[in-house]
């Protein structure tokens, strides 16, 4: 019997999605289960419905605690790096995909049905991750050129995503290309001293 009375509404949204991030993290999108994360903590299905209304609210909010997760790693490695800060950019994005290849690739799995949209705030939450890209974008341009910095460091990130995912599923190894990470900050500094970037050293 599930444990009805033991938790407010928002905690349970907070167990739901924890406990829900672990199995993604351990199964993948397409073995997830809400019944199985339901289970884990105690609750009916009934109950995680309740909550969320709908299974892809639950996958949502998963995905959305999983840029939250990925915004800190980026963080912390630009605290440990802060002199080659691009280069540390490209290196986090895919060391943390390396780390959290199931919750990482969730997000892209996930396809909202037409009729879902994203919240204001799960949006604010995402864009999270964006915002440190842009800032750092704007910070190596010149003044002249920093009002391109979002829709410069949006097309980067789709650089780098790209060679990430060709790492994850093993085209590049096929193409008998290694540090793929190396090669999509190769295509980023290119497009940075384009934009009029100083070049980096060495």
């Amino acid at each position: 019997m599930g444990r009805r009375s033991d938790h407010t509404r928002q905690e349970l949204e907070h167990l739901f999605v924890v406990e829900g991030h672990k199995h993604m993290a351990e199964v993948g999108f397409a073995r997830f289960s809400a019944r199985e994360v339901a289970k884990r903590i105690g609750y009916s299905i009934g109950t995680l419905y309740n909550v969320f209304g709908t299974l892809d609210q639950l996958l949502i909010a998963i995905n959305t605690r999983t840029f939250q997760l990925w915004a800190d790693h980026v963080r912390e490695q630009l605290q440990a790096a802060p002199e080659d800060r691009i280069g540390c950019l490209v290196e986090a994005y895919f060391s943390f995909a390396r780390a959290n290849a199931n919750s990482w690739n969730a997000i892209y799995d996930h396809h909202l049905p037409p009729d879902v949209t994203l919240s204001d705030e799960q949006n604010a939450l995402r864009g999270g991750l964006t915002q440190i890209i842009v800032d750092e974008v704007a910070a190596i341009l010149p003044t002249s050129a920093r009002p391109g910095a979002p829709r410069l460091a949006r097309s980067l990130i789709a650089v780098v995503h790209g060679h990430c995912v060709f790492e994850l599923n093993g085209s590049f190894a096929l193409m008998g290309l290694d540090w793929p990470a190396g090669l999509a900050l190769d295509r980023v500094w290119e497009a940075l001293i384009h934009a009029g970037a100083t070049p980096r050293r060495g």
